[in-house]
């Protein structure tokens, strides 16, 4: 199930106002070498930056992000979005993906929700808002506990504490909207945007050379 998450050990979670920004943000991504993009329910672009980005670009692995009732997930789905990530976990949200064999990212920072995750055979979890939730010393002490499960923290991971971050076996991945927040994709910062990704991706690789 999570074989399409190899490799893209940096998340953008993103917030498009114009579905008219996708394509160009995801080639700007792809220049600084994050071929991944999780598109955000929380502006009614979503859809259709989604399946823009799905059709056009193939080589781009993208999903929905901020995915909070079973409408928004069909929505994702027909748009083109492979995997699906939730602040938090609805157990009916995370069933109805997995029978439509999506990849299933639900927001889980206790042992209850991830134990809740893991009867349902989930094995990676977001980890969202990290920074509020106790960040790389909370994801160590659940680590350690379930063995079995990695995560990715979203929410307070920045170019600063991404390495620290991505030292930790058990995360699979880091999200973070720093190389894509609003001001930079509305003003049309391309450039930019694509050397904060490659700065990000220099970390990863040094990190973690074995994934790349």
């Amino acid at each position: 199930m999570y074989e399409m998450l190899k490799g893209h050990g940096i998340v953008p979670v993103i917030k498009f106002d114009s579905a008219d920004d996708a394509l160009p943000l995801a080639d700007a991504l792809a220049a600084g070498g994050i071929k991944i993009m999780e598109i955000t329910y929380r502006s009614e672009a979503a859809s259709s930056a989604i399946e823009q980005v799905a059709k056009e670009r193939p080589d781009i692995l993208v999903g929905a992000g901020t995915v909070l009732n079973l409408e928004q997930l069909k929505a994702a789905e027909a748009a083109g979005a492979k995997f699906i990530v939730s602040p938090g976990f609805d157990e009916t949200i995370v069933v109805e993906g997995l029978k439509r064999n999506l990849v299933m990212l639900p927001g889980c920072v206790t042992p209850s929700e991830i134990m809740a995750a893991m009867s349902l055979g989930l094995k990676v979890l977001k980890f969202f808002p990290a920074s509020v939730y106790g960040g790389i010393k909370a994801i160590k002490s659940l680590a350690s506990v379930f063995g079995g499960i990695k995560f990715m923290p979203t929410g307070g991971v920045t170019a600063d504490n991404l390495a620290e971050y991505l030292s930790i076996p058990q995360i699979q991945a880091c999200g973070g909207t720093w190389m894509v927040k609003a001001n930079l994709i509305n003003g049309a910062e391309f450039e930019t945007i694509t050397k904060l990704s490659q700065e990000a991706t220099d970390i990863y690789r040094k990190i973690r050379p074995d994934e790349t």
